[in-house]
């Protein structure tokens, strides 16, 4: 194997399919990049079996074809120290000797056989289902719910984002039994379908979705999806088992409803959480015409705070307690200037979701459960 290459484009393109790579993998050969050079093509390839990206980057000057294992760390760490300028990577496949040349030097590293790289996971060619979704649907679909996602051992289907598709429509869920967001968006697929796709190639897709624009293609069966991209087809098993009944523990009735400024809100209950237990991080809303009170304490350290906001509230007077910490994540990730908070009472989840000038084609809907309030 031999070619040239952008030092630069061949760094990204490595970076980008090293955040695939465990940390502790079960195989050795999964602490390499397998190269496969073809037509002018040079694939790359990273994977902890579970997750597989494949990057794509055309070279020039090919010499030879080839097919080569390359040590992740000991590449990334050379490619960190160059700047922009053309590489000539060179290959022995029959001592694994890869050599890196440039204008004024060049390295030597120890490669491998790439032939006892894992084979990338096949579809199933009669239960398969392919589709085309919107880059940004399903960017915003995992930005919005990738935080309440769980990292339960012993219920791993909270451990990813659930995605139903039906016509005309597609739902992200997340939960972690404490929170949970539901998002939905009109789409213009015809699919039926649904399946939980894992919290590592979710974060993987958010890195990957901002350079990508139009659609893309979903492909799936009942054991793995894959996403094909511009230059890159991520490929992962998805959480086999049924996801919990979510619309089930979403509150139908809930007289209570308030409007509030949503940063003002935000900035509120961080300032008075610093002085919440920190154990539960319990922060109390004591909501009455007008007005949202904030409170906490630790009585460990003798620390309390207190905080009041004006708002727009309809329903009886309530005092609610919920984690300072869930709170923060929920406001955070809602976009809008106001936010509505619907609650039934103090033992309910209380609902929260964003309020928009028009109404737009998605909806947004987060649930957070409430904390029991010592007297």
């Amino acid at each position: 194997m031999k070619f040239v290459v952008s030092s630069s484009a061949l760094l990204g393109l490595l970076q980008t399919t090293n955040k695939v790579i465990s940390s502790k993998n079960t195989l050795p050969i999964l602490d390499y990049f397998l190269f496969d050079l073809k037509e002018g093509v040079l694939k790359i390839t990273a994977s902890d079996l579970e997750t597989t990206l494949v990057g794509t980057l055309a070279v020039e000057n090919v010499e030879r074809e080839g097919l080569i294992a390359v040590p992740v760390k000991l590449m990334l760490d050379s490619l960190k120290e160059f700047s922009e300028q053309p590489l000539t990577i060179e290959a022995n496949e029959s001592t694994w000797e890869i050599v890196v040349s440039w204008k004024s030097g060049k390295l030597t590293l120890p490669g491998t056989s790439g032939l006892s790289y894992p084979n990338l996971p096949e579809l199933n060619a009669e239960t398969k289902q392919s589709l085309a979704l919107d880059v940004d649907t399903l960017m915003v679909g995992i930005n919005k719910t990738i935080f309440a996602t769980a990292d339960d051992e012993l219920r791993p289907v909270m451990n990813g984002v659930y995605i139903n598709l039906e016509p005309q429509s597609v739902t992200f869920v997340a939960t972690d039994a404490h929170k949970l967001v539901k998002y939905a968006s009109e789409t213009a697929a015809e699919a039926t379908a649904s399946f939980i796709l894992p919290k590592k190639p979710a974060n993987l897709l958010r890195g990957l979705l901002p350079k990508e624009d139009g659609e893309i293609t979903v492909e799936f069966d009942d054991k793995n999806v894959l996403f094909r991209l511009k230059n890159q087809v991520l490929i992962c098993r998805l959480i086999e088992g049924n996801y919990p009944n979510y619309n089930a523990v979403i509150p139908a009735n809930n007289p209570n409803k308030v409007f509030v400024d949503r940063l003002e809100l935000l900035n509120a209950i961080r300032r008075v959480a610093v002085c919440s237990n920190q154990s539960t991080n319990l922060i109390k809303l004591d909501i009455s015409k007008g007005t949202i009170n904030l409170t906490a304490q630790d009585l460990d350290f003798s620390v309390s705070a207190q905080e009041s906001l004006p708002c727009d509230y309809e329903g009886e007077d309530i005092v609610i307690g919920f984690k300072s910490t869930f709170l923060i994540e929920i406001l955070s990730n809602i976009e809008t200037t106001t936010v509505l908070v619907e609650l039934a009472d103090s033992t309910r989840a209380g609902v929260f979701k964003p309020v928009y000038d028009q109404q737009p084609s998605n909806d947004t809907l987060m649930l957070l459960m409430p904390m029991m309030i010592n007297a």
